[in-house]
């Protein structure tokens, strides 16, 4: 099942997307995460947590889930 997560914003970076998901519990933990875990953003792997997310894009998380930016 895929979740939508709602920004206000034009965009958010993968670190802070990651702590709206409710991922981690604190942006500190993005960096660290980032190199624990794959990401795939638009089926594309990318572990950089400034990566810049758009609404429409797609958030693959294996063994967390998938999301969808609104």
């Amino acid at each position: 099942m895929m979740k939508e997560i709602k920004i206000d914003t034009e965009y958010i970076t993968l670190g802070q997307f990651l702590k709206l998901a409710e991922v981690i519990q604190t942006g500190g933990m993005a960096k660290w995460f980032l190199g624990e875990y794959v990401v795939f953003v638009n089926d594309e792997q990318d572990q950089r947590r400034g990566r810049k997310l758009y609404p429409g894009d797609r958030v693959n998380i294996p063994d967390f889930g998938i999301y969808l930016v609104m």
